[in-house]
């Protein structure tokens, strides 16, 4: 069954320079609103489902607009550079809808309900994987939030931690096993009004502090028989976002946007800023220029990466589908020392909150835990390299 449904109620979207430009600008207009305030990003949101994204991540087979892998991280990459808070919870939004264009996860009939909705609104979709004693499940384990058969349906029990987007969520696909003596794996795809659910504010992080990413509590929450999707099991459970895959830099393109908002604003001081000892503005000086390149140098460097290696891994090259965990690291190391580069260079006007350059710092070192995490890329690629 598919779904389909009439793009006039949104733009359509196809991700070019100027609807990019608009976007970020958009996002941008609610950013430090929402950091400040920690509350979920919704009119942020809005502006991405205005703008027609929300629809064009959608394949054309179901109604969407099916863009294309790049033009999808250009677009991450552009609500990140307004507010990475709601490119978060789009990509993870992102990520369930490019799963369902390639293995059908969701029920027929669910699905094209959720279609219908993104039509009238920004309709957002996480995995709630990690929890407080197992953590991320990134490096193997079993979860211990349980489902187990009720009747016609299933019952979820359990505790999820850093479920983004959960004070607003839609649909959670929670990472659960049954009760069977031989346990069984998948995600239980809940909607976020169903009786049962209670959000933990546990979230009070230095970045993306808009993400609303909360512990979530299953308290004997029924969902239907087809709600249960379960995971075949190769001898051992990973978080699928771990391992390498043609979309893996897709989270990565977020803080490359913030490195680019750090870049904007380090531009626009560089021309304002006129100490009256130099008569001049610093961005005329040899100093501040070489700052601009060295950020310049970095940002090359990370979106060549990006983009490159994500051409050629969806293209098929499994070189370079073997690569994006490291990708995935130099990218977020070049998109990081870009900012620092900018903080250093400006002092104390980057530490202050008057400046959203002191958000971007913040936000950006919130690169490092999405998986694959430094450490265990660069083991996975030592061992390679060593033969071990």
């Amino acid at each position: 069954m598919t779904a389909s449904f009439a793009l006039s109620r949104t733009t359509a979207f196809t991700a070019r320079p100027d609807e990019l430009a608009a976007l970020t600008a958009a996002v941008a207009e609610t950013a430090e609103r929402y950091d400040r305030s920690g509350e979920f990003p919704a009119d942020g949101l809005v502006a991405v489902h205005r703008a027609g994204a929300f629809t064009a991540i959608i394949d054309e087979r179901f109604g969407g607009g099916g863009l294309g892998p790049i033009e999808r991280l250009r677009t991450v990459q552009a609500i990140g550079q307004g507010d990475p808070s709601v490119a978060l919870i789009f990509a993870n939004t992102l990520a369930t809808h490019v799963a369902q264009a390639g293995r059908g996860q969701f029920p027929a009939e669910l699905y094209a309900r959720v279609v219908a909705e993104t039509v009238e609104r920004p309709v957002s979709i996480n995995t709630a994987r990690a929890e407080p004693e197992l953590g991320a499940p990134a490096r193997g384990g079993l979860p211990t939030t349980t489902v187990r058969r009720s009747g016609d349906g299933w019952v979820l029990s359990g505790r999820k931690a850093y479920v983004t987007a959960s004070s607003g969520l839609d649909y959670h696909l929670v990472w659960a096993k049954t009760d069977d003596p031989e346990p069984r794996v998948g995600h239980v795809i809940v909607a976020g009004d169903d009786p049962g659910i209670r959000i933990i504010p546990t979230w009070d992080h230095l970045g993306l502090r808009a993400s609303s990413t909360h512990d979530v509590v299953y308290d004997v929450v029924v969902v239907a028989d087809d709600r249960f999707l379960e995971i075949p099991s190769q001898g051992t459970y990973r978080d699928p976002s771990s391992q390498a895959s043609a979309l893996s830099l897709t989270h990565a393109a977020i803080y490359v946007g913030v490195a680019r908002a750090a870049q904007q604003f380090f531009t626009r001081f560089a021309h304002e800023r006129m100490p009256t000892a130099l008569g001049r503005p610093i961005a005329t000086t040899e100093r501040i220029q070489s700052v601009a390149g060295e950020i310049e140098a970095q940002l090359v460097q990370a979106e060549e990466l990006l983009y490159g290696v994500t051409a050629r891994a969806v293209a098929g090259d499994e070189a370079a589908i073997a690569r994006t965990p490291l990708a995935k690291v130099l990218i977020v190391r070049s998109a990081i020392s870009a900012v620092e580069t900018a903080v250093a260079a400006l002092g104390n006007p980057a530490l202050s909150r008057h400046n959203p350059l002191e958000r971007h710092l913040r936000d950006v070192l919130s690169a490092r835990v999405h998986p694959p995490q430094e450490d265990a890329a660069l083991l996975a690629a030592g061992r390679c390299v060593l033969d071990v």
